[in-house]
């Protein structure tokens, strides 16, 4: 297996650096157990990763195991957490994160990221990323819980932004300022899913473009993009959900473009979670991805050449 770990070093003040990337300007997708004889078949071992969800990984061995540890012989992995309940009032589990980090130092991924949410109360876990209310108080708690985490995987956690539905009148500062802050206070780096910020932006009638403006790309680590799907809420207005069940939308390819072009190729992934597709379907997603990373790359060598 290639050793592709990331391991942070701390500077002398205690902040967390990130060491280079290995999939740097790469496009990558969410790997599916069923795609596997179809990955190995093709064929095309070409520059790109696979994301897995950490929960689906947490037991001893089995098929689960078998599989991931077959891909990572051609591959780096990025690990994603999903119920981790980063926002959550509770302290962590300290068991799950315990399962996480020996995760993260059996298949040492390139990228390990979790979600700006919560998902859990008391003993039960929801399956919903549930959003959280932008507070100075919520913001101890989160920053509280990315430095445990951190500790626990010793190397830095990507946070990523949510889909959101609802907003909370308790909130004393914008999603961006929040994160924008929650980076100076931990050190953590971002993971940008632009998907999520169209939904948000569609579902509470604000400008993605002003979002990612005032977003801090300098922070991100990883792109994510994601289909979602469109339906009406009680009132008939338009309503987008999340669902990781389709394409990615033309809107979404637009602001990926725009955002590449502001933070250069960046490592980017398509995720399909549900409604899943023939392997060549989900490949040619990353495939469009790629086109537009590598364009983004070779746009940025031509600056360099005439500078």
């Amino acid at each position: 297996m290639p050793t592709l770990a990331i391991h942070a070093d701390r500077s002398a003040s205690g902040t967390l650096r990130f060491p280079a990337h290995p999939i740097d300007g790469r496009a990558g997708t969410s790997f599916k157990h069923q795609h596997l004889p179809s990955i190995l078949a093709d064929g095309d071992r070409d520059d790109g990763f696979f994301e897995i969800h950490a929960e689906n990984y947490m037991g001893a061995g089995g098929p689960p195991h078998a599989a991931l540890t077959r891909i990572r012989e051609d591959y780096p992995v990025s690990l994603h957490g999903v119920c981790m309940s980063i926002g959550g009032p509770q302290p962590l589990d300290g068991a799950h994160l315990g399962r996480f980090a020996e995760l993260v130092e059996r298949y040492e991924p390139a990228i390990v990221s979790e979600h700006l949410a919560w998902s859990t109360h008391n003993t039960t876990y929801y399956n919903d990323l549930l959003p959280l209310p932008y507070t100075e108080a919520t913001l101890r708690r989160v920053a509280e819980h990315i430095d445990e985490v951190q500790e626990a995987i010793r190397r830095p956690l990507l946070l990523e932004n949510p889909s959101t539905y609802v907003l909370f009148k308790e909130s004393t500062m914008s999603e961006t300022a929040f994160i924008r802050e929650i980076v100076r206070r931990t050190g953590c780096g971002l993971l940008l899913d632009i998907n999520n910020v169209f939904v948000s932006a569609t579902n509470q009638d604000f400008s993605a473009l002003e979002y990612l403006s005032d977003y801090p790309l300098e922070h991100v680590g990883e792109i994510h993009l994601a289909g979602h799907a469109e339906q009406e809420d009680d009132e008939d207005d338009r309503l987008l959900i999340d669902s990781h069940d389709g394409p990615v939308a033309d809107a979404v390819w637009r602001l990926f473009d725009i955002v590449v072009g502001r933070c250069g190729p960046i490592p980017t992934l398509v995720e399909w979670d549900s409604a899943i597709p023939e392997w060549p379907v989900l490949k040619a997603e990353a495939t469009a991805a790629q086109a537009i990373l590598d364009r983004c790359a070779a746009s940025r060598e031509r600056m360099h050449a005439n500078a």
